[in-house]
C-alpha cells in the first residue's frame, strides 16, 4: 500500500481539492515533467482537481534513475493512485508517451483492484499495438535536440541553454528508450471510455493509428481532432480542457461545467 510519502513523491497538485468533483491525473510526454500541466490545469474547470504524475529522473527527482520501461513505471506509479481510485470518481489524461502510461496504470489498477478510472483520455499517441520502427534513443545528442525543434513542444529556453540541456537529455533519452521499445498485445483493454486526442498535423500520429485505441478499451470511443501538431493542446488549453470535461459528463455523469467554446471537429462515436 502507497504511503502519503509515496503520494508526494510521485504526484503533483495544481488546484486545492476543497469540493472537487472528480480528479484529472495528468501523465507527461517522454522529456516532460508535472509542471507541463500547470497551464492546463488553469484552464479546466473549477470543479476538478488536477493532478500530475512526476516520472523520476526530472525537476525535483532529476537524481534518481529514469524507469526505462514503461510496465515498469506503470507498477510504480499504480499504488500510488489506488486510493484515489478507489475513492473516486478518477479520469486520467496522457499526452504522448503519457497516454501508453496512463493506459498500463489502468491495466495495472485493474490486476491489483479490479478498478478503472471512469475515463482515460489518449492524447497525440497512436493506438497501443500499433508499431513503428524508431530508435531515437540510440542515436547521438544531436538527433534528439532536432526531435525537439521539429516537434515544437519545448521551450526555446532551454533548447538554446547547454547547462539546461544537460540536465533534460538523460530523461528524455530514456524516456524515448521506455516508449520505443514498449509493445502491447492487440487484445489489450481498460475497462473504461477512452477518447483520443489528437492534431490534424501530428507527424506521430494519424487518424487510423488513432482509433486502433478502440480497440483496447471495452467501453466507449470517441475520438476528437484539433487544428495543429504533437503539441496541438499547448496553444489550446481552453479547448482541450473543454472536451475532457464535456467528456466526464458524457461517460461518468460528473458534474463538470466546461467553458462555452468550440472544442475542435469531432469524430463519429465509436470510429
Amino acid at each position: 500500500m502507497a504511503t502519503r510519502d509515496d503520494e508526494a513523491l510521485w504526484i503533483r497538485g495544481f488546484r486545492p481539492p476543497g469540493g472537487a468533483a472528480v480528479r484529472l491525473v495528468c501523465f507527461p510526454h517522454a522529456g516532460g515533467s508535472a509542471s507541463f500541466y500547470g497551464p492546463m490545469a488553469r484552464s479546466f474547470p473549477p470543479q476538478a482537481e488536477v493532478l500530475a504524475v512526476q516520472y523520476p529522473g526530472r525537476q525535483d527527482r532529476r537524481s534518481e534513475p529514469v524507469v526505462r520501461d514503461i510496465r515498469e513505471l506503470a507498477r510504480r506509479i499504480a499504488p500510488v493512485l489506488e486510493p484515489a481510485v478507489a475513492a473516486g470518481p478518477v479520469a486520467f489524461f496522457g499526452h504522448s508517451m503519457g497516454a501508453v502510461v496512463a493506459f498500463e496504470t489502468v491495466r495495472e489498477l485493474q490486476r491489483r483492484t479490479g478498478r478503472a478510472p471512469v475515463a482515460l483520455f489518449a492524447s497525440g499517441r497512436r493506438g497501443p499495438s500499433t508499431v513503428r520502427r524508431e530508435s531515437l534513443h540510440r542515436d547521438g545528442d544531436e538527433a534528439i535536440l532536432a526531435e525537439l525543434r521539429a516537434l515544437n513542444g519545448t521551450d526555446s529556453v532551454i533548447l538554446q541553454d547547454d547547462d539546461l540541456l544537460r540536465m533534460v537529455l538523460p530523461a528524455l533519452r530514456g524516456d524515448y528508450q521506455a516508449i520505443e521499445t514498449y509493445r502491447c498485445a492487440p487484445d489489450a483493454t481498460v475497462d473504461c471510455p477512452v477518447l483520443a486526442l489528437i492534431g490534424d498535423r501530428d507527424p506521430r500520429v494519424t487518424a487510423e493509428e488513432a482509433r486502433v485505441w478502440q480497440r483496447h478499451t471495452t467501453g466507449r470511443f470517441d475520438l476528437q481532432f484539433f487544428d495543429g501538431g504533437h503539441f496541438y493542446l499547448v496553444p489550446r488549453a481552453t479547448e482541450v480542457m473543454d472536451r475532457v470535461a464535456a467528456g466526464l459528463q458524457e461517460y461518468a455523469a460528473v458534474p463538470v461545467d466546461p467553458t462555452p467554446r468550440a472544442a475542435g471537429r469531432t469524430a463519429a462515436p465509436g470510429c
